[in-house]
């Protein structure tokens, strides 16, 4: 059907009248997790949501957020203050791990949706009961991973679930660094937590295991054992948790091999998954398929704007009233701190620990 040309002005004139959608009001609790810092420049100039607020108790790195951008009228102390004086929509809480439940329960009391860095919580039991409020409540929280991101980690995932390799049996994953560093206002607030086996719940175990631990229940779903075996290399550094911590997670019909530390020479995010007749590499944001000695690149495909960012996605399911899926969604995160806490009960035995079925 043809479109009189005559048409067109008033088209766009309509298009021009349409309101537009009101952004989101969006707060910051705490700034004691470092991954806050890449993402402040975007809240504060404002696309998909408004910042309202952030709160820190810490003087310090108040004083780091109004060097990164953030107006000085903005800034607080006192989280539950901020948060029903500016009545947000949507928190972002940089808050040590063994605070996410208290964050969800003032949060779903006020209806007000989250997103915290990974992990979902220090323990099991805390998981549980963030679990149980989110579904009393009815407000979203997602748990921001990295990795849930990158348009590599998709498409390994899509030739594996192609069939191409034949059945997906095997997994092995690497993730870590050299360890995090303490000097400095943000590295040294982010240090003195992250090492504490009460506030992050484990050392290198939880802060890359459970990378780990969500690419196992990604591929093969939720593992029927748990072995964990851990290193304490550099007591002098890391004098409270363990530095280097290896998984091996067992099913009927595969295995997850799994290395997770602190004392790498470079950093590590990758993935190689094997089928009978082949498998996938994921590194430095390529992947690369190989069968027998023929190797070949995988063309990565972009992912949609609203599924590449964290912000943009929390607002999209906000926006249309849908479910947190995939990598951050709650459920399998959930499951990520069920294989932590087994594998810490596996560090304490020395043996494999059983998951117990599920009801």
């Amino acid at each position: 059907m043809r479109i009189s040309s005559k048409l067109i002005p008033l088209a766009l004139l309509a298009a021009f009248l349409l309101p537009a959608q009101t952004p989101y009001r969006m707060a910051v609790v705490g700034l004691v997790h470092s991954h806050v810092w890449g993402h402040l420049d975007k809240m504060v100039k404002g696309k998909e949501v408004t910042l309202v607020g952030v709160a820190e108790p810490n003087e310090a790195l108040r004083a780091e957020a109004k060097k990164a951008g953030v107006p000085e009228a903005l800034i607080s102390s006192d989280y539950r203050k901020m948060l029903d004086e500016k009545k947000p929509d949507l928190i972002w809480a940089f808050v040590e791990n063994n605070r996410h439940l208290e964050i969800v329960e003032f949060a779903a009391a006020r209806k007000i949706n989250v997103i915290f860095e990974k992990p979902l919580a220090s323990t099991y039991k805390d998981s549980l009961k963030i679990q149980e409020l989110v579904k009393k409540s009815g407000i979203k929280v997602m748990c921001n991973y990295q990795m849930a991101w990158w348009p590599a980690n998709y498409t390994a995932k899509r030739e594996a679930d192609s069939g191409s390799l034949g059945q997906v049996y095997r997994l092995h994953g690497i993730v870590g660094h050299g360890g995090p560093g303490s000097e400095g206002v943000r590295n040294g607030a982010f240090f003195a937590w992250l090492t504490d086996p009460v506030k992050n719940g484990a050392g290198a175990l939880m802060d890359f295991g459970c990378y780990n631990a969500l690419w196992s229940l990604w591929y093969l779903g939720r593992p029927e054992t748990v072995y964990a075996h851990v290193n304490h290399l550099r007591p002098t550094v890391f004098p409270k948790v363990e530095d280097n911590a290896d998984l091996t997670l067992g099913y009927k019909h595969g295995v997850g091999i799994f290395e997770g530390s602190w004392d790498l020479p470079r950093s590590y995010q990758d993935l190689e998954v094997f089928g009978l007749k082949g498998s996938v590499y994921m590194k430095n944001g390529s992947v690369e398929k190989q069968e027998g000695r023929n190797r070949s690149p995988i063309t990565i495909t972009p992912l949609a704007p609203e599924d590449s960012e964290p912000i943009a996605y929390m607002v999209s399911r906000m926006r249309q009233n849908k479910p947190i899926e995939g990598m951050t969604a709650l459920a399998i995160n959930v499951e990520v701190i069920e294989i932590i806490e087994a594998a810490k009960e596996s560090i304490r035995t020395g043996k494999a620990v059983a998951l117990a079925p599920k009801k």
